[in-house]
């Protein structure tokens, strides 16, 4: 842009930032208060559990005796309202973490029945084909059924009432909205659906990919009857800090299977040296609260301005927030892909690096990622990706601080001015 042009931008940012922000004020002020609350619970969990500077010591080996990593678990338990945790670094992904609750829980024979529609694209590999030979839940003989939601974004209680089966085992919500353009489910969803499962069956497992969700909101799934959810530690409860891992957290006997796939059975969560990441670990849980709600107030942000100049936002700026995610529909693939790009220029790490669509491993499209994190991959950072297909949605997440999430749409805008989509 010329001058002219840049400073007559200037003018208009600043009238749309700082209408946004009078508009989401009462936002900020919620988000504020659900901060405060679960700040309040971590430090409780870290007092109940007297977490004290020698818990931070590394582990080697087998790590026998790890009294840190076993205190971690506990406050992770208490955090989450369940009855055990394991948090480990050697969870290398969201992905993995809850492969491994998921192989825990499942024998073969058993069916696991998505009740929230199709999962996220890189589970699918998880889930398998009869025989694929790669060792999916599929290729160990566990069957796997998926109930598409209603065209309102709604569990079809129909479609798994008829679903369900004397082998059903194990029931399957995903809380964000994965690569959909609908609402994620909140805690009180969530709550709302576990009577009903298990009025179907009685005996069955509710597990919850609580991916993205974390400290959003007051509680977390396992406070309203979830049997077992889990997590990646490089999004919202390693608070930017953790280098790697996941959690999970439930019902004991569920953990400990879980555990048992992790590792082996016999050994389970009774091993794992830290390697010197257990600080990290928990001065990450610490700073969660915070950060979490630096990147839900950044996606409010973003919902409002970019409604203002008319592309279509989920959740709204108004909307229930249930995690970090904010969709943002375009008109087609280059703006798309612009915006993505334009993540990418506002990071402070690896700004200079353009990020291209390609077909990425787990992925049944070509995806586009920004990324410009500390943590390779960690998405409380502010990311965005996006699936190069119809109906063109960019998915943005994170922000360590809102600061960033804020100067990010501003680059974004400008690079929409200049290629002419403003």
């Amino acid at each position: 842009m010329q001058a002219t042009e840049m400073t007559e931008f200037e003018e208009q940012w600043e009238r749309w930032s700082e209408e946004a922000e009078e508009q989401v004020s009462q936002q900020f002020r919620l988000i504020d208060r659900i901060v405060e609350r679960n700040q309040w619970k971590v430090i409780q969990a870290f007092q109940k559990h007297k977490v004290s500077d020698f818990h931070f010591a590394a582990s080697t080996g087998y790590g026998y005796n790890d009294r840190g990593r076993e205190v971690l678990d506990l406050v992770y338990a208490d955090v989450f309202g369940a009855e055990a945790a394991i948090v480990r670094p050697h969870l290398v992904s969201g992905t993995h973490t809850i492969s491994a609750a998921l192989f825990g829980c499942l024998r073969p024979g058993d069916e696991l029945l998505f009740v929230t529609g199709k999962p996220y694209d890189t589970l699918h590999k998880v889930i398998g084909k009869p025989g694929d030979g790669q060792g999916s839940l599929a290729d160990w003989g566990v069957h796997t059924k998926i109930v598409p939601l209603l065209a309102d974004g709604n569990v079809d209680w129909d479609g798994v009432a008829a679903a369900v089966t004397e082998r059903t085992k194990v029931f399957a919500i995903q809380r964000s909205r994965g690569y959909d353009w609908r609402p994620s489910f909140t805690v009180d969803q969530i709550g709302d659906m576990v009577p009903r499962l298990k009025a179907m069956k009685p005996n069955g497992i509710v597990f919850v990919d609580n991916c993205y969700g974390e400290f959003t909101e007051y509680r977390e799934p396992t406070e309203v009857g979830v049997d077992l959810i889990a997590g990646s530690l490089i999004k919202n409860p390693g608070g930017g800090l953790a280098t790697s891992g996941g959690y999970i957290a439930g019902k004991s006997k569920l953990v400990e299977l879980a555990a048992f796939r992790m590792t082996a059975p016999g050994i389970g969560g009774e091993v794992g040296a830290m390697l010197g990441t257990t600080r990290s670990i928990y001065q990450g849980l610490f700073l969660a609260p915070l950060l979490v709600g630096q990147a839900v107030k950044g996606s409010v942000f973003a919902a409002s301005v970019f409604a203002k100049l008319g592309f279509e936002t989920h959740p709204s700026w108004n909307g229930p927030r249930t995690d970090l995610i904010q969709a943002i529909r375009f008109t087609g693939a280059e703006p798309l892909i612009h915006f993505v790009q334009s993540i990418q220029k506002a990071a402070a790490v690896d700004a200079h690096v353009v990020p291209e669509p390609w077909d990425m491993p787990g992925y049944e499209h070509p995806v586009i990622m920004a990324a410009g994190t500390f943590i390779q991959g960690g998405s409380l950072e502010l990311s965005a990706d996006a699936p190069v297909r119809e109906p063109y949605i960019a998915y943005m997440q994170g922000g360590l601080t809102y600061a960033h999430v804020k100067y990010a749409v501003k680059q974004a805008l400008i690079e929409f001015r200049k290629r002419g989509y403003l």
